[in-house]
């Protein structure tokens, strides 16, 4: 198994933004990449400091293939990624300032590679790092992987992500109005059409905390409260919005369950009774308690 494991090709996708302090380091842990076939295909999101530079030389050695574009954000570049990448048999995502273990992909494919033309999905634990690639106390994830937890809870890393081209077809069969982030997208799509999804409770990726993160975990429990709870209060209606975007893109396609999670989620927003019934569900209950707590209070608020 592990010999035909080896042949495997995979696409690795990765978007920059000023990125010139780590990205060296990034791209050659993926380029170290052990038993897999690598190529490496970057987005640049705008840079202006010297991120281009970087990307030459390497494209230049024959490294990777880049290209730019206007200033799209994160989500919105990585999604234009999915888009127009070369078919291959798997997809990763990559940020540009983590380091990779050398085994990352390879545990991902190796994991997925027997689900054929099924969509399956990867994902792991990260280990949080400083800046200077120093390890962090890190929370352990424990998610149910089921859709209903999905719609609640954001818990799969985009830069932890392996998946199949039938998965990444089903992906960019719809282009959302309203999307939050990437990795959140992904992982509900892929719930609501019952693709196989494994979370690997072992990190492959050291996953780099520092003042310039576009996107990361926070670095104090007073600064995930307090965003956890401006959420809250703000009426920013995230979930909601997102699985409006889920039944307008793929209604038809979900199996009865799916349907009937979705339907209950959407509807409530319009009816007490409904977030009664909402917030009794076991289908949504997520993996992480504080999440779990905040998710019934934005219910009974109705600002999920």
């Amino acid at each position: 198994m592990a010999e035909d494991l080896q042949k495997s090709k995979i696409t690795v996708l990765m978007s920059t933004y000023n990125g010139e302090k780590y990205l060296t380091e990034q791209i050659e842990s993926i380029l170290n990449q052990r038993n897999v076939d690598v190529n490496i295909l970057v987005r640049d999101d705008g840079s202006t400091d010297q991120t281009l530079t970087i990307l030459k030389k390497y494209q230049e050695k024959g490294a990777l293939v880049f290209y730019t574009g206007e200033n799209l954000g994160p989500q919105r570049s990585f999604l234009h990624l999915l888009q127009n990448a070369p078919q291959c048999n798997y997809y990763a995502f990559a940020d540009q300032d983590d380091v990779w273990l050398e085994d990352k992909l390879y545990s991902g494919i190796k994991e997925i590679s027997s689900y054929g033309n099924h969509p399956a999905l990867y994902t792991c634990q990260t280990q949080m790092t400083d800046q200077y690639l120093e390890r962090i106390p890190t929370p352990q994830l424990h998610p149910r992987c089921t859709f209903g937890e999905s719609l609640v809870y954001a818990y799969a890393s985009g830069c932890t992500m392996v998946f199949n081209h039938a998965l990444r077809t089903v992906i960019t069969a719809y282009q959302p109005a309203f999307i939050d982030m990437h990795d959140w997208w992904i992982v509900s799509i892929a719930a609501a059409m019952k693709a196989h999804i494994v979370f690997d409770h072992s990190a492959h990726i050291l996953y780099r905390q520092h003042s310039r993160n576009v996107k990361g975990l926070n670095d104090s429990k007073f600064k995930e409260w307090k965003q956890r709870i401006q959420r809250l209060l703000h009426k920013q209606q995230i979930r909601y919005h997102s699985a409006l975007e889920l039944y307008k893109g793929y209604y038809a396609l979900l199996p009865q369950e799916s349907k009937e999670l979705i339907d209950l989620f959407i509807i409530s927003k319009k009816s007490f009774k409904h977030r009664l019934r909402l917030l009794m569900d076991s289908r949504y209950k997520c993996g992480d308690k504080k999440t779990w707590v905040l998710f019934k209070l934005s219910v009974l608020l109705n600002t999920y």
